[in-house]
């Protein structure tokens, strides 16, 4: 979720553009819009897997063309890496022509969550709301427990591995082992601040220390590609990035805590510091949510 404030831009994948990044992996780039994901598709011998569908109807069935183009007779496979609009709403277009696959907590974050988002998003702007017109929520056609799950797409075997609560419940990382390609969703972007949904009492289920963790977990398994949720393609800097940040910020908000600074005041100290060591970066409307978050949620 990168709403820049609501930006008034479309929301539109444009799935004119599919990179290959690796032999038989491939993503359509956000092109740095806001509310639009980094799509991937990983083809294999039999089945073709597609990462994240995109935010509504429309937008998914550009990315069931899309794959369709690719894949011929195999099979689809739908996977996301969570449930936030922009990357799961597009699931109605791949109903009945392809298998949906979630882990356990996806579906139940959808369950409890999915059409108070699909309010809050509608609020977001006409350019939003345009795009989500007729968009029905739709729930997998199979969720696996556990950890790990591991596909074999024909040549290909995928792996997708979830930690626990972070940037959302059911954060769903895609690993791709032989090719070194890894898939983030949200839990890492690139030159993009980090996303805290950190919306008291709406939703407050984020756990930033495991996503923190998560992140040097996932950096330790040497990725030589990385997908993050939105933002360019890169490498592991991107993961280490996105966790020094997190650090950094949570030590400086626990420091300006310590000497009885309130949050307004935090937030006033920390956002120019933090704009000026990051020029480049947008999404700058997270840095209040991320501080208020750690102010929130002191140990």
């Amino acid at each position: 979720m990168n709403n820049e404030a609501a930006s008034p831009q479309s929301p539109i994948v444009d799935a004119s553009r599919i990179d290959e990044i690796a032999r038989n992996v491939f993503v359509i780039p956000d092109n740095r819009i806001p509310l639009v994901p980094n799509v991937g598709i990983v083809a294999g011998d039999h089945s073709v897997l597609v990462v994240d569908a995109g935010l509504g109807l429309a937008n998914g069935e550009a990315v069931f063309d899309a794959a369709k183009r690719i894949a011929g007779d195999r099979r689809i496979i739908l996977t996301v890496t969570h449930f936030h609009p922009e990357h799961g709403f597009g699931a109605q277009a791949f109903k009945g022509k392809a298998k949906i696959l979630y882990n356990r907590m996806q579906k139940d974050d959808l369950d409890s969550k999915g059409a108070a988002y699909m309010d809050m998003f509608l609020g977001f702007g006409d350019a939003v709301k345009a795009t989500l017109k007729d968009t029905e929520i739709v729930a997998p056609d199979q969720t696996y427990e556990g950890p790990r799950h591991t596909l074999d797409l024909g040549g290909i075997t995928v792996e997708l591995l979830t930690f626990g609560l972070a940037h959302t419940g059911g954060d769903q990382v895609v690993w791709l082992p032989e090719q070194e390609v890894l898939f983030t969703g949200d839990l890492a972007e690139s030159n993009i601040f980090p996303i805290f949904p950190w919306f008291p009492p709406k939703d407050a289920d984020v756990d930033a220390r495991n996503w923190a963790d998560v992140l040097k977990t996932l950096a330790d398994m040497g990725p030589k590609i990385v997908v993050p949720g939105h933002g360019d393609v890169g490498d592991v800097e991107i993961i280490k990035g996105v966790r020094d940040y997190m650090v950094d910020l949570e030590a400086r908000v626990r420091s300006r805590q310590n000497e009885g600074k309130d949050i307004d005041a935090i937030i006033s100290e920390l956002r120019p510091q933090l704009l000026g060591e990051h020029p480049t970066w947008t999404g700058t409307e997270w840095i209040d949510y991320a501080v208020r978050y750690y102010v929130s949620t002191q140990a």
